[in-house]
């Protein structure tokens, strides 16, 4: 196994999104024809989201996963075959079981990795990249693909205005490899369980029924209060952990939760709007897919770039948060 000191550095991302936009005019008018009142004014002064992609029915957390997952082993210069651990970070699999990351890994016709998931909800993909980095670290997986893939409009209720304008179908996804100089500086994940109840999809499938609510619940203003909390700070924590100033950070990545989120979290944390990256508009809320498909974004179009410290930051139902400190190579 491991014989020398051993770190893990983002060698790779990818992002795939369902090519089905809808605007919020559109889901208006869809809405309307269930008597549901809403309109672009009223998304967009609370949420900041102009439209969202949604999958077709049919379409599975697999496929969007796998489609990112190939991006992202492209842009790390690798095949397929020299992935050795897969970790998926979803809330929509595709089964009971077997896991999310064993259907991709099936679509990437390789055998043997290691591969499960992570559910973390909106704060999986923290989860997922914090895990794998522990494996490369350990000597144990030398390319590790982590994705954050969802497909959240199965579970939603679409006559509830207050959940179902908010979210999104989308997959994200980094190639994670050994190197022998630090790229994840610091990592540290919290959960409080006393907390389910504020965000939660509380049904399951027992005995061939559907047992309980099937469908996303949310109270929005305590999900609101509590994410501002404790990502502020868990971003100052990993900072010192890492021995580094919240001013050295280049890019801030939080969960794509809500605009009003984002800027409040910026200005806590006396960070220009500039270092702050925004996808909630166009992507709405994406799950464990948001802080992935946000990187990938920001690596694409220059933003984030080799050297760059980058905060990415998840929070969400459990109630569960946690932030990955990353230097870009």
């Amino acid at each position: 196994m491991k014989t020398n000191p051993q770190y893990s550095v983002i060698a790779g991302s990818g992002s795939y999104l369902p090519p089905r936009v809808v605007s919020n005019d559109e889901l208006a008018a869809e809405l309307a024809t269930r008597d549901i009142v809403t309109s672009d004014v009223w998304i967009v002064e609370r949420t900041g989201i102009r439209q969202r992609h949604l999958a077709e029915r049919g379409v599975t957390t697999s496929e969007l996963a796998t489609e990112a997952a190939v991006r992202a082993i492209e842009n790390a210069g690798l095949q397929a075959a020299d992935i050795d651990l897969i970790v998926v970070a979803t809330s929509t699999p595709d089964y009971v079981f077997p896991s999310t990351a064993c259907l991709v890994q099936s679509r990437l016709g390789i055998k043997g990795c290691a591969a499960f998931d992570v559910q973390a909800v909106c704060s999986g993909f923290v989860y997922a990249l914090t895990t794998a980095d522990s494996f490369v670290r350990a000597g144990r997986a030398r390319h590790a693909l982590v994705i954050g893939a969802e497909v959240f409009s199965r579970i939603l209720d679409w006559n509830d205005r207050s959940t179902c304008v908010l979210f999104g179908d989308g997959a994200g996804a980094v190639v994670l490899s050994a190197s022998d100089t630090p790229g994840i500086l610091a990592a540290q994940l919290h959960a409080d369980g006393s907390q389910t109840k504020i965000l939660c999809a509380a049904g399951n499938v027992a005995y061939g029924e559907v047992v309980g609510d099937p469908f996303l619940r949310m109270d929005g203003q305590a999900v609101f209060k509590q994410a501002v909390t404790v990502l502020e700070r868990s971003a100052r924590d990993v900072c010192d952990e890492a021995g580094v100033s919240l001013d050295a950070v280049d890019l801030l990545i939080p969960h794509q939760a809500n605009v009003r989120i984002l800027n409040f979290l910026a200005r806590k944390l006396s960070l220009p709007a500039g270092k702050l990256v925004v996808t909630v508009d166009s992507h709405a809320n994406t799950s464990a897919a948001s802080v992935p498909l946000a990187l990938d974004v920001a690596r694409r179009d220059g933003r984030a770039r080799p050297g760059h410290l980058v905060l990415m930051q998840g929070v969400g139902g459990g109630f569960t948060w946690g932030s990955v400190l990353a230097r870009l190579t």
